[in-house]
Order: structure tokens, then C-alpha cells, then sequence
């Protein structure tokens, strides 16, 4: 039989320094726990499942929450990169699975410090994280003063970050997006509206061919970055003074569709897209509004619709197809194919272009989140017009949700369904062959 070891018989020897000497706690030690803590709280579900159980203290519950953002908060000034970037993860899965505007208000100027440390000192993996922060923290303390003052405090930092050739291209992505979006939020001043547009039109307008440059347009390793700037700057013109919007297209308009020829597909559809919102936006100030290439323009919507380039990947194909079809109509017939998205017991229509561009934005920012936040956060409910949050008891919210048990029965169900349908097929393609 092993003999079995006794609680603090290590520490004894240390004491003794008989057999070893005992090395005091290193930063590598601890930043091995904090990592190990940060890897234990940074997934999603043990944010939303948290006291699922039949019987939770509500209280304690929320302490113990509370506890592990600060920790968080904490972390983010490790001296461990891996650590910090870890820290930074979980309080963006904390800020997209709940709504912490209380908490976050009183340390907003601490969260607002440590995203610009992070971003100003940190490398790429790093400064995405907290750029990426930074964009849900403005979205949980919607558009006031508090906004304000985080694009105050990170808006020069993130125009140089953009601006900076030696920069990673992930980490210049995703500061142009969060530029992006927290002046969206913050759509007072439009002076800093002006100047957040000019600095993305430097970015993206680097993609427009030179003059007399007929060939199709090559994609570089900046591609990625234009495109982001792109969509930014589309979110951005939703919120534009009318005035300022007929200037845009008489700047854009003409060059814009010559990428339709780049050879990147996400650039194609990202311009296709742009090219609908700004012939939706051009409508509404002028109804009788002409553009004179619509035959040429027409034409190259139609063909990237109808693309059957052997060359191109069958999921680029399937998708670019999708997307310009839903252009082209958009463009000749001034038409949108409405989409219903649900969220509780709510629905809301995207029945416009920039409406679908503001919605992809913050989907793509809060994920798995964007339900939740439909249904509660106030800023989001005020930008698609959905009222004030609805307000449901406990027993109704109970009635909705479907148990993990019922879920699986229902897939299960559903599987087999899948299964029996897909084998009756298979076998009629059988039957066939073999009779020819």
C-alpha cells in the first residue's frame, strides 16, 4: 500500500531546509493561475448559464459575477500579454451576454485606461481584443456623454493605429471597425463624424484602379483592411446629413464600382452592398435621381449574379450569386427582400439597406449576444425602433424557454426526418440509373 501524504509535509521540509531550498512565487507563477482563472470564466455559457438552477440566491449570484469582472479589469494590466489578452476576452463575453451599465459606469474611466494601454503597448492578438472591447462598451453605455468620453480618450489612439503602415493588418481591421461604430453611437458631434469618415475614406480609396487602368483589380495583403474601412464608413454615411450624403455620392459613385472587378469576393459583395445603400440613400434625397452608367453598371451586377467562373470556389460562387441578386433589384426595381429576425417574443423586419448594414454591424460585433441585446439594451432598441424593452414575469419567460431535454428530442426528431427524406431521394437516383 502507498503511503499516503500528509497536507503540509512540504511546507515542513522548506521550514527546515533540509532537503530543498523553496523558490519564491515568480510572475511566471502567477500569471500560469490568472490564466487558469481567465480560462475558467472567459467562455460565454458560464456567463448566461450561471444560476440555472432550481434554487439560486439571486444576490449571491450577482456578487459573485461582479467579482469576476473586477478580476478581469484587474488582469488587464498583467504583465503576462497572454494573461491581459485572456482578461480582455472574458469581459467582452461578460459585456455580450449581459447588461452591466451600472457596473460599467462606475469604471468606465479604469476599462477606458486599460483598452488604450492595451492598444497603444499591446501586439496584434491584443489590441483586436481591445478594440473589439472597446465597441461593446460603448454599445452597453449607449450614446450619452459617457460614449463621449471613451471616443474622446480612444479616438486618437485608433486613428494612428489605422493610419500606421508597420501596424498588423488584423490589428489596423479591427481598430477601424471599433472607430466605426463607437462614432456611430456617438453621433453628437459632427464635426468628429466628418473627420472619422475622412480617415477611412484614406484607407478604402487606396483600392480605387489609377486612371487608365483597365485590367481587373489585383487583391494585396491591405485588402482585408480596405474592406473593413469600407463598411465603416457605409455604417457611418447612414447618419450623415442629407447634404453631406450628396457630396459622398458624387465623390464615390463613379469610382466605387470599378472594384466590382477586384478579385477578392468579400471586396465584390462589400462593394455591391455599398453601392445598394448609396442608390437607396440617393432615392430618398432625390426621387427622380439619375445615374448615368446604370447600363454598365447593370451589367456587371448581373454577371457577378449569373457568375459561373470555374476559377472561383463553389462557396464564393453560391454567395456572391446570393448577394447581387438581392443588388441587381435593388438597383433597377428599387426593390429589398424584407428578413424577419426573432428575439423572444418580438420580431423585427430589416426592410432596407441601411437598416440590414446597421444590423450586420452589430451582429457581427455581439455574436451569439445580439438576441439578448435586441431584447434588453435600450441604445440598440432606440436605433431600430423598437420601443422601450417589453417586460416579461418570470412564470412567462419560464413558459418560453424550451428545456435542454425537449431541445434534444426535437433535433433528434428532426434528424431522422432528415434521414428518411435523404435515403428516399438516394434510392429514386438509384432506381433511375439503373433503368437508363
Amino acid at each position: 500500500m502507498p503511503k499516503s501524504k500528509k497536507r503540509g509535509s512540504n511546507h515542513q521540509r522548506g521550514a527546515g531546509g533540509q532537503h530543498r531550498n523553496v523558490q519564491p512565487f515568480s510572475d511566471e507563477d502567477a500569471s500560469i493561475e490568472t490564466m487558469s482563472h481567465c480560462s475558467g470564466f472567459s467562455d460565454p455559457a458560464s456567463f448566461t448559464e450561471e444560476g440555472t438552477g432550481p434554487e439560486v440566491d439571486e444576490e449571491a449570484t450577482q456578487e459573485d459575477f461582479e467579482y469576476k469582472l473586477k478580476g478581469f479589469i484587474d488582469l488587464t494590466l498583467d504583465k503576462s500579454a497572454k494573461t491581459r489578452q485572456a482578461a480582455l476576452e472574458g469581459l467582452k463575453n461578460a459585456l455580450t451576454s449581459k447588461i452591466l451599465y451600472e457596473f460599467i459606469l462606475e469604471r468606465r474611466m479604469t476599462l477606458t485606461d486599460s483598452i488604450e494601454r492595451c492598444i497603444k503597448k499591446g501586439k496584434s492578438d491584443e489590441q483586436s481584443a481591445a478594440a473589439g472591447l472597446a465597441c461593446l462598451l460603448c454599445v452597453q453605455l449607449g450614446s450619452g456623454i459617457e460614449s463621449e468620453e471613451v471616443l474622446k480618450t480612444l479616438g486618437p489612439v485608433l486613428k494612428k493605429i489605422i493610419c500606421d503602415g508597420t501596424a498588423s493588418i488584423q490589428a489596423r481591421q479591427a481598430c477601424a471597425t471599433c472607430l466605426g461604430v463607437c462614432c456611430f453611437i456617438v453621433t453628437d458631434d459632427i464635426t468628429e463624424l466628418y473627420s472619422t469618415m475622412e480617415c477611412l475614406e484614406n484607407i478604402f480609396t487606396k483600392s480605387y484602379p489609377r486612371e487608365r487602368e483597365t485590367n481587373g483589380i489585383s487583391s494585396t495583403h491591405n485588402t482585408v483592411l480596405h474592406i473593413r474601412a469600407l463598411l465603416a464608413w457605409t455604417l457611418l454615411l447612414t447618419i450623415c446629413p442629407m447634404s453631406e450624403v450628396k457630396k459622398k455620392l458624387e465623390m464615390h459613385l463613379p469610382k466605387l464600382p470599378n472594384l466590382l472587378s477586384c478579385d477578392d469576393v468579400n471586396m465584390r459583395i462589400a462593394v455591391g452592398e455599398t453601392l445598394a445603400l448609396l442608390f437607396e440613400l440617393a432615392r430618398e434625397t432625390d426621387t427622380d435621381f439619375f445615374y448615368e452608367d446604370m447600363e454598365l453598371l447593370t451589367q456587371k451586377l448581373r454577371a457577378l449574379a449569373t457568375d459561373g467562373n470555374k476559377h472561383r470556389a463553389k462557396v464564393d460562387k453560391r454567395k456572391q450569386r446570393s448577394v447581387f441578386r438581392d443588388v441587381l433589384r435593388a438597383v433597377e426595381e428599387r426593390d429589398f427582400p424584407t428578413e424577419t429576425v426573432k428575439f423572444g417574443p418580438e420580431r423585427m423586419y430589416i426592410d432596407c439597406w441601411v437598416k440590414k448594414q446597421t444590423y450586420d454591424t452589430f451582429k457581427e460585433i455581439l455574436g451569439s449576444g445580439m438576441q439578448y441585446h435586441l431584447q434588453s439594451n435600450e441604445f440598440l432598441r432606440n436605433v431600430f425602433e423598437l420601443g422601450p424593452p417589453v417586460m416579461l414575469d418570470a412564470a412567462t419567460l419560464k413558459t418560453m424557454k424550451i428545456s435542454r431535454f425537449e431541445r434534444h428530442l426535437y433535433n433528434s426528431a428532426a434528424f431522422k426526418a432528415r434521414t428518411k427524406a435523404r435515403s428516399k431521394c438516394r434510392d429514386k437516383r438509384t432506381d433511375v440509373g439503373e433503368f437508363f
